[in-house]
């Protein structure tokens, strides 16, 4: 099983919502499948139909939650506080070839959000990040071509 690289507040996230689905989410649809094969014909009966595949969508959304938490390697970025080198957890500035600066914090792949500057340690930014430090030229290949990106600013969450 390969390692679920994932920040404390990561693995809290996906804790709870695999708790929300349990048991909020999931006894509310059982309740309305219960109530709705009550109601007689199940063939064109639109709250039993809908309702059973939410809880299969449900249940297999737990396993899979499940399965990101057992095998969840926990890595709190705090440690490296103050470190110009780039590890898991770092937030880092770096400069493209037009100058323009870009900030990304490297995160686990179940807890990433693009829209928030967040990418995966296994995407090819964050690789291509990974162990350089303040002051590199690290090479990051694109589609375009390698494109040189100059490392400019690293920090790490607080404690």
């Amino acid at each position: 099983m390969e390692k679920n690289y994932i920040t404390p507040a990561g693995l809290a996230a996906l804790r709870a919502e695999a708790k929300q689905l349990l048991e909020v989410e999931r006894p509310q649809v059982v309740e309305r499948v219960a109530w709705a094969a009550s109601n007689g014909d199940r063939s064109e009966n639109g709250d039993y139909l809908y309702g059973k595949r939410r809880l299969r969508e449900i249940d297999r959304r737990v396993r899979f939650l499940t399965k990101r938490m057992q095998c969840a390697v926990v890595v709190d970025p705090s440690v490296h506080a103050g470190s110009e080198q780039v590890f898991f957890g770092a937030t880092v500035t770096y400069l493209e070839p037009s100058g323009q600066a870009r900030t990304v914090t490297i995160k686990g792949v179940d807890e990433t959000d693009s829209l928030r500057g967040e990418v995966s340690w296994v995407s090819p930014v964050g690789r291509a990040l990974l162990r350089s430090r303040v002051g590199d030229a690290v090479r990051l290949h694109t589609p375009q071509g390698p494109v040189v990106l100059e490392v400019d600013e690293v920090s790490y969450p607080a404690c």
